[in-house]
């Protein structure tokens, strides 16, 4: 257990310090993207292989665009079973791919959101010291259910954030999902998923972030695509 935890720790530290020289090496404006993924035991079957599948197009469509393939920076946390972080933030440029999702256990999305409002606090702080401009940062939660237990305190945040416009948080829900519950985690409604479109969605995202890079200030107002094409609210 001791040299396990040892590995992580370097683990952690050795991306925390990639990260933070791919910002000494490309001061262009970021946008932090924090994916909050539901990968619990009811995900499992094509609503996981849809997510796998939209998750690798995205990170596809980002790098084809020559401005966001530079300033998108990606974490990625997943809720199944436990609360995980699978990719801390860095340029999606730097990032291969992931190894496909697995569906299991319960949804711990309060704690995988916390985990995510706590490393967006830390990616901005790197952002001040090393002078990179950066976009309003943007969290993704994507859930068929709700949340276990505990979830209350992270959801206020991250809607406090939201009503401040120091976050665009973005809760969809997947069929079955509680979207009354999904909505305590913005100050706007959750946005339904029209069935497994996951594809439409990251497209829409992708979509979304050539838009915010293409912006000629990190202050400015970004009119984002429709959401028509992937759902509903």
């Amino acid at each position: 257990m001791f040299a396990l935890a040892n590995f992580m720790n370097t683990t952690k530290e050795k991306t925390m310090n990639e990260s933070l020289n791919d910002l000494i090496d490309n001061p262009t404006p970021r946008c932090p993207v924090a994916l909050v993924l539901d990968t619990s035991g009811s995900m499992s079957g094509q609503p996981i292989e849809q997510l796998n599948a939209g998750i690798q197009l995205f990170l596809d469509e980002v790098k084809r665009d020559d401005l966001a393939r530079w300033s998108i920076d990606l974490a990625v946390y997943t809720a199944g079973g436990s609360a995980d972080c699978i990719q801390s933030f860095i340029g999606v440029e730097q990032i291969a791919g992931f190894a496909p999702l697995n569906a299991r256990g319960g949804t711990p999305l309060g704690q995988a959101t916390r985990m995510a409002l706590d490393d967006l606090e830390a990616r901005k702080k790197s952002y001040r010291d090393t002078g990179v401009p950066y976009y309003q940062p943007w969290l993704v939660l994507i859930s068929d259910g709700a949340p276990d237990y505990g979830w209350q305190d992270a959801a206020q945040r991250a809607s406090t954030l939201s009503t401040q416009k120091k976050l665009l948080s973005l809760p969809i829900g997947v069929q079955g999902a509680d979207l009354d519950v999904l909505s305590h985690f913005s100050s706007k409604p959750a946005v339904a998923l029209d069935g497994l479109k996951f594809r439409e969605l990251f497209q829409w995202l992708s979509a979304s972030m050539a838009r915010v890079s293409a912006s000629t200030s990190s202050d400015a107002s970004v009119q984002l695509p429709s959401m028509d094409s992937w759902g509903s609210i």
